[in-house]
């Protein structure tokens, strides 16, 4: 996932994206607790997707207020 390909799509979809990874992250915790966790950098990936689509949506929102 590149910030390039985020900043293409809209709010929705981004909203939609984050939704989806914050589940994923919630799995990912669960399994990581449990001991079932097979790919332990999953989480990190995940983890800097989030903050990536976090910050496009940020950087939407701030044009959107200046127009």
């Amino acid at each position: 996932m590149k910030a390039s390909d985020l900043r293409q799509k809209n709010e929705q979809e981004l909203s939609k994206e984050l939704d989806g990874l914050l589940r994923e992250q919630f799995n990912l915790r669960m399994q990581q607790g449990t001991g079932q966790l097979a790919k332990p950098d999953q989480m990190k990936k995940v983890r800097r997707n989030i903050a990536r689509i976090k910050t496009v949506l940020n950087e939407k929102s701030r044009t959107g207020d200046a127009s």
